[in-house]
């Protein structure tokens, strides 16, 4: 991936957790918009919050819209070690659902290249495309030794609060998981 990567430091854009547990050092960060991607409830995962009975959802970018988030820059003779800690994180399912893409961030200051986690398609943990209602439904149940897919998205979405970035969807989403959360009923043992 360094091989591919522009001259200088390098840089990578945050749209989810990274936003609000980074899990590496960084020297500064920077609003920016990615556009033709967005944040998306699309990956299956059986793990970390989620189970094989009920899979969890979480975030990558995927194709269509624009996306706000952060850009970290990360100095060049730390980069190997920072990519090494975040590909253990990010690349949880293998074959990789989220590969590494390099994508031209939009900043106040001009595109910075930066690397993105974004969606693959044709990964079978794919979730398509879901209705936010249906997204809602499993992010209200799912839980793993991570936690649950509702304080995910409620952290994704305070911190985006904290930063100015309003993201319609991610705040529609949140009222229908605590609606969800609020009425429903566990079963009788």
């Amino acid at each position: 991936m360094l091989a591919d990567a522009p001259e200088g430091d390098l840089w990578l854009f945050g749209y989810g957790s990274l936003l609000w547990k980074p899990g590496f050092q960084y020297t500064e960060r920077r609003m920016a918009t990615m556009r033709g991607w967005h944040r998306a409830f699309c990956i299956r995962v059986a793990r970390f919050r989620g189970t094989r009975d009920l899979n969890g959802l979480m975030m990558a970018l995927d194709r269509g819209g624009q996306c706000q988030g952060m850009i970290f820059r990360i100095p060049r003779n730390w980069a190997e070690a920072v990519l090494h800690t975040l590909f253990r994180r990010e690349l949880v399912v293998k074959p990789p659902g989220t590969p590494p893409r390099w994508l031209d961030a939009q900043t106040e200051d001009g595109s910075v290249r930066a690397l993105g986690f974004v969606m693959d398609r044709r990964s079978p943990f794919h979730a398509g495309r879901l209705p936010l209602e249906e997204v809602a439904d499993v992010l209200a149940r799912a839980a793993g030794h991570w936690g649950t897919c509702a304080e995910y998205l409620h952290n994704t979405v305070a911190h985006l609060e904290e930063l100015d970035i309003h993201d319609r969807n991610l705040w529609r989403l949140q009222a229908l998981v605590a609606d969800r959360i609020r009425t429903w009923k566990a079963p009788d043992p």
